[in-house]
């Protein structure tokens, strides 16, 4: 190997580490985080974290790792809003999955099944719906959310939220923290548009909803629109 290519090779790993640190100091577990982050996959890194007691659960750390491996087709987003709140209001809140579809426009219904697992189903072009089951992996009260979608989701998908105080005692930073993968494996630029608009425009107008409404019982809105109180 020549001396260009040592280089570029170090430098690619130095990228890789960097981006794997910075995820594992977003959601934690040390080594774990950054073996599943080996290929920069959100999701390999939460089965990671989640350790041999998801595969037990037929999820398995290989797939999570097959992910990794797709990685190049999948969407990320991240968005984090201030919320004049306190972390475990703002938590309680968000735990209850079925508050979710009063300020995501694009969840139509979600079903809690048990302690870990839920049931979405959100909107899709030309009038359709795509659903899937999800699993809480890793979860930290008053603190943060991780999930990942089971086998046989019309939507591969990932995430996160996390809430901390936000500096001086402003309330509370949440951060969301979002990876898919569109249906049929299109590229990620070909498919930004899987809810009608952009996954970076959606995840922060939903975060300002969900300002809105825990900050003022309400969310704005245009005629013709439904606000957010029931």
């Amino acid at each position: 190997m020549d001396s260009n290519s040592i280089a570029n090779s170090d430098k690619e790993n130095q990228t890789n580490t960097g981006e794997a640190e910075r995820w594992a100091s977003l959601i934690g577990g040390g080594a774990l985080v950054l073996f599943g982050l080996s290929q920069r996959s959100l999701r390999g890194a939460l089965l990671a974290v989640a350790g041999g007691g998801l595969a037990a659960r037929g999820l398995g750390v290989a797939e999570g790792l097959q992910s990794a491996a797709d990685a190049n087709q999948s969407i990320k987003v991240e968005k984090t809003v201030t919320i004049d709140k306190p972390a475990d209001e703002l938590y309680r809140f968000w735990r209850d999955f079925e508050n979710l579809p009063r300020f995501m426009k694009h969840l139509k219904h979600v079903a809690v099944i048990d302690d870990k697992r839920s049931h979405w189903i959100a909107s899709a072009p030309a009038g359709n719906s795509v659903e899937w089951d999800a699993e809480i992996v890793r979860e930290e009260e008053n603190r943060l959310i991780a999930w990942v979608s089971v086998e046989g989701a019309d939507v591969e998908n990932s995430g996160f939220v996390r809430f901390q105080p936000a500096p001086a005692g402003r309330g509370t930073e949440v951060k969301v923290a979002i990876e898919y993968n569109p249906p049929g494996g299109a590229i990620a630029g070909a498919a930004a548009k899987l809810f009608g608009e952009a996954p970076e425009q959606q995840i922060a107008d939903d975060l300002r909803r969900f300002k809105q409404f825990m900050e003022t019982g309400e969310i704005a809105t245009t005629a013709g629109q439904s606000s957010g109180r029931n």
